[in-house]
């Protein structure tokens, strides 16, 4: 298991912290991946941080002695939003199922943006998610998808993702 929802976490090399800040109970968003896809997972979640908001991520927060199925539901319950990392292994596992099917239980119309769906190769979107928005990371430079990504993320925060400058007459 390398740290993915499909799979229990993964030991980590981390020194003993027996006296650190105990985590937040609520997140703006939960990275929500398979393992296969963790590298991409932990970029989208370190853009994010960056960017100011609270992240909760398997790879940095299932530490040693959590209980990883309370951990995903602490997830997705505690998180305003869930992105979901899209992949062809993504798509495959009953793990992730169980996340999108949690989450749009609190947002069945998409209103509140609950889910937003992020896609990191050119797969097709599980049934759950595919009358939901996506935006797409996969073939761009890092600059191009962290700004794709940060524009993306205000804009579902937001509700609206009208440009900062005046668009061109036609």
């Amino acid at each position: 298991m390398n740290g993915g929802h499909g799979d229990p976490p993964a030991d980590r090399d981390h020194p003993a912290d027996c006296g650190g800040a105990s985590p937040p109970d609520r997140w703006d968003f939960f990275v929500s991946y398979a393992a296969a896809d963790r590298t991409w997972a932990e970029w989208i979640a370190w853009q994010l941080e960056d960017a100011g908001f609270q992240v909760l991520i398997q790879a940095w927060d299932f530490v040693p002695g959590s209980h990883w199925m309370t951990r995903m539901a602490d997830g997705v319950r505690g998180a305003d939003r869930v992105i979901a990392v899209l992949s062809y292994a993504y798509s495959r596992s009953p793990y992730e199922r169980a996340v999108r099917e949690e989450a749009f239980a609190v947002d069945p119309d998409g209103r509140t943006r609950r889910v937003i769906p992020i896609r990191v190769e050119d797969c097709p979107c599980p049934v759950l998610l595919n009358r939901v928005r996506s935006f797409d990371l996969f073939g761009l430079s890092e600059d191009e998808a962290r700004s794709v990504l940060l524009d993306r993320i205000h804009a579902a925060v937001d509700g609206r993702g009208k440009p900062p400058t005046e668009p061109l007459y036609p």
